[in-house]
């Protein structure tokens, strides 16, 4: 049976430190925020988003398999689309 408390990237960096629960609500408040608002405000809340995606997409990118960086890129893109599509209404 696999260990479900497995570490998908090892590392020792400051979001090691974070629990899984609270990083994955702080990325749906974000997330649900910011098209629930809409307009600048809401824009400006998925842009903080779209950058922390883009940052650990950056620095884990050496460690990803292509697979992964096309899934992972993919996810960027559709939050990026999302983003501008919120900001023009």
């Amino acid at each position: 049976m696999a260990d479900s408390k497995r570490t998908l990237i090892p590392g020792a960096g400051p979001l090691a430190r974070v629990p899984g629960p609270a990083a994955f609500l702080l990325v749906l408040a974000l997330f649900g925020l910011g098209v629930w608002l809409r307009g600048t405000v809401g824009a400006v809340l998925l842009g903080v988003l779209v950058l922390g995606v883009a940052a650990l997409l950056a620095a884990t990118w050496r460690l990803l398999t292509p697979s992964a960086r096309v899934l992972r890129l993919l996810v960027l893109a559709v939050l990026v689309l999302v983003t501008v599509s919120v900001l023009g209404t």
